[in-house]
């Protein structure tokens, strides 16, 4: 089977941390990695968009890979995860960073992190009021977000992740705006469900209003879409935009990543980003 093969650094915290970074914030990765060349290549593409000096190396285990198969309309086809080394990211390790974690104006978690560690940094966020964003990755990863969403200020999932934490089918735009409503009920202040093509779905008290998706020609490859929307998106938030300003530029910026083979565009920078959104 012929094939072009790529590398390039990825993981969804670490793919939100470079776009935010290339948008001007100031970021800090704080996660586990091996003593090997992944590592290496990580930290070498990494550092000059975000501090990651905060990496814990742990020599027993490799740094964490995912590896995808796309096929010539640049849509998966099937994906292979080596993910063990973040049962390691445990709260202990988190502890050591308290000082920075109390002065960041926001906590972004994926749930590769273990159940206590979503919930220690849960419970930190709640007890010292900092807005904290949870992005889940897949659905088998929901296993791994409580049944409380209270102390969240962001849950951002997708349809399937959706379907999955609340054991419902969704295939309706009132079944999507249900499905807002029940999380918004378990205690979180604003949700975002993605919904490709569809849009996004967008609840906060008991206000929930539907986003059309940005109409996208020549896409190139799906990887990286997501943590683009939610990355711009929290740009937009942090840097105090309106909601649904925020909502656009990490539309826009999920369109536009949807045209490039890098899953975080090179080209990202705030000003680009507000160009893309005013063409």
């Amino acid at each position: 089977n012929p094939a072009a093969v790529t590398e390039s650094v990825g993981g969804v915290a670490r793919n939100i941390a470079e776009n935010l970074g290339r948008l001007g914030n100031r970021v800090s990765l704080i996660t586990v990695m091996g003593e090997d060349h992944d590592s290496a290549f990580i930290e070498q593409n990494c550092k000059s968009m975000m501090n990651v000096d905060l990496v814990e190396k742990l020599n027993d285990y490799n740094t964490g890979s995912y590896t995808a198969v796309l096929d010539n309309m640049g849509e998966l086809v099937i994906s292979m995860a080596n993910m063990a080394i973040y049962d390691q990211l445990l709260p202990s390790i988190l502890k050591k960073h308290e000082a920075i974690l109390q002065n960041a104006s926001c906590i972004v978690i994926d749930l590769n992190s273990p159940l206590e560690t979503v919930e220690y940094i849960r419970n930190f966020a709640i007890e010292r009021n900092i807005a904290l964003a949870v992005i889940p990755v897949s659905s088998p990863k929901m296993k791994n977000m409580s049944q409380d969403l209270h102390g969240i200020r962001y849950f951002i999932c997708n349809r399937d992740e959706a379907e999955s934490y609340l054991n419902v089918k969704l295939e309706t735009y009132s079944q999507y705006e249900k499905a807002v409503n029940m999380l918004l009920q378990k205690g979180a202040e604003h949700v975002v469900l993605t919904l490709g093509e569809h849009g996004v779905m967008v609840g906060n008290e008991g206000n929930i209003v539907h986003y059309k998706a940005i109409a996208t020609r020549n896409i190139v490859d799906v990887t990286g879409a997501g943590d683009a929307f939610v990355s711009a998106f929290l740009h937009g938030v942090l840097n105090d935009e309106e909601l649904e300003e925020a909502i656009q530029l990490g539309l826009v910026n999920a369109s536009k990543t949807l045209q490039s083979d890098k899953t975080v565009r090179e080209d990202l920078t705030k000003d680009n980003l507000i160009e893309w959104r005013n063409l």
